[in-house]
């Protein structure tokens, strides 16, 4: 069930973080490139302040996993998996990324999954698919995805949804298992589209945190 928009939610994770303004080094790099992504240090950036090694293989793995698919077809897989594993931060991010694709009402429609007149037959074979993989991967089986193939996917199309799907699982349930609070960014917009699109953890009421720039290697693969 989504927050209630007048809840008021401010805590740290629940793993001791280094702020933006004591960041040093790798962490200091890692801070900046997200900041540069999103215009402020994202909550979920400073957990990964113990291992940014590990930020920036995600980063690249991400990148991997993006680079044939169709813009569309990666936010509409991510969206439907993040909302899935009941996570609204990444629900959220990935239902803004939609509405070049597709209205509020309709964003809102997929979430709920009513997907008749909003997708196609084929995408609402995708989206169901990616939904499973995030829900409980060990329950596809060899007909499921047969039936994808039957709507016109290829066998690497296939293997690029159910590694998306995978993906967003991997990230967040590292960050809900760590406390990790949408951004309070997410307070903005329509309370419908926040409201419904917040499944899991409540938006964060602290203000998003910033930090002075400093010319970077310019990579843009850190992002969630």
């Amino acid at each position: 069930m989504a927050a209630p928009a007048e809840e008021r939610v401010s805590h740290m994770a629940f793993i001791e973080t280094i702020a933006p303004v004591e960041a040093r080094d790798a962490v200091q790099a890692m801070y900046q490139r997200q900041q540069a992504a999103w215009g402020y240090v994202p909550n979920y950036a400073k957990v990964f302040c113990h291992r940014p090694q590990v930020m920036a293989r995600w980063g690249q793995l991400l990148a991997e996993i993006k680079r044939p698919m169709a813009k569309r077809r990666f936010e509409l897989v991510t969206f439907v998996s993040a909302h899935e594993l009941r996570h609204s931060a990444c629900a959220l991010a990935h239902g803004n990324k939609l509405r070049e694709f597709f209205s509020d009402a309709q964003i809102l429609a997929i979430a709920e999954g009513r997907l008749d007149g909003v997708l196609g037959e084929a995408e609402q074979s995708l989206v169901d698919f990616a939904r499973q993989v995030a829900r409980d991967a060990a329950s596809v089986t060899a007909d499921r995805v047969a039936s994808l193939k039957q709507h016109g996917y290829s066998d690497a199309e296939i293997f690029d949804i159910a590694a998306t799907a995978a993906g967003r699982a991997f990230f967040t349930k590292l960050l809900d298992a760590l406390g990790v609070l949408a951004d309070s960014a997410f307070l903005a917009g329509g309370d419908a589209f926040r409201q419904t699109l917040t499944v899991g953890r409540a938006i964060d009421t602290n203000e998003c945190l910033t930090m002075p720039l400093v010319e970077l290697e310019q990579t843009h693969w850190e992002s969630g």
